[in-house]
């Protein structure tokens, strides 16, 4: 596997990148709902677990985690994407290999060392992209036993909702939920995994609907991680305001 190799100033250097261009460029609007560090976690590293549609996803926290917290991040990948991309590893980010079992266990123990060393890990229990209105949502058993392996985590589940609404850009939000704290050493893999699953998916589920009640307009209450980024739409609203 490929371990992560953060680099601080690589980090700054990338942060400013991917929220003043990258982000800006590609998208309207990027809100999120709850908290990332929540304080009933206390002290307790985090794990936090993802839905997974999209190319942007590992970028959109990225850049949440970067705004919202103040701890060191850590990013599952998969290997082939990192081999590619491997700058991402000075980022926080790390490999796995599912066709491999041993480098799936390796894996899966680096991120409990991650944790037990006080970083936080995202990971996208999936195990693969899927369509966003993909149903039903179900989680690959890797974060069970990461928990197993470091039973003093919390894990925040994050939803992620995107689309074209009423702009040529599309708009973001995330939903940070709860946090979940359970004796995760007294459950079995299973228990845990379907446990996770069911926020995950209710949570995600909620998320659509809160999007589709207001008929794709930012809920309020989604606190904004960028400055909106003007469309050809906007820019042609204030010109004809400007023209009378």
């Amino acid at each position: 596997m490929l371990e992560a190799a953060r680099s601080s100033s690589f980090d700054a250097l990338f942060y400013r990148y991917n929220s003043l261009y990258l982000l800006r460029r590609h998208f309207r609007a990027i809100g999120l709902s709850g908290d990332l560090q929540p304080a009933s976690a206390g002290d307790r590293p985090v794990l936090y677990i993802m839905n997974h549609s999209s190319w942007w996803d590992g970028l959109l926290a990225y850049h949440a985690a970067k705004v919202l917290t103040r701890r060191r991040q850590y990013f599952m990948m998969e290997e082939a994407q990192l081999r590619k991309f491997q700058f991402f590893r000075r980022l926080g980010a790390y490999s796995i290999n599912r066709s491999e079992p041993a480098d799936v266990r390796a894996s899966l123990r680096y991120t409990a060392g991650l944790l037990g060393e006080g970083g936080s890990v995202w990971m996208y229990p999936e195990g693969e992209l899927l369509p966003l209105e993909h149903r039903p949502l179900e989680l690959k058993e890797g974060a069970a036993v990461v928990l197993r392996l470091c039973p003093d985590a919390a894990v925040v589940p994050v939803t992620l909702y995107h689309g074209l609404f009423f702009h040529p850009k599309p708009e973001a939000t995330l939903v940070a939920g709860p946090p979940q704290i359970h004796p995760w050493k007294a459950m079995d893999r299973h228990s845990i995994t379907a446990l996770l699953a069911s926020c995950l998916r209710e949570q995600l589920d909620g998320h659509r609907r809160l999007i589709l009640e207001h008929q794709g307009h930012m809920p309020a209450g989604f606190e904004p991680l960028m400055k909106t980024g003007g469309s050809v739409h906007e820019r042609y609203d204030a010109w004809r305001r400007g023209g009378r």
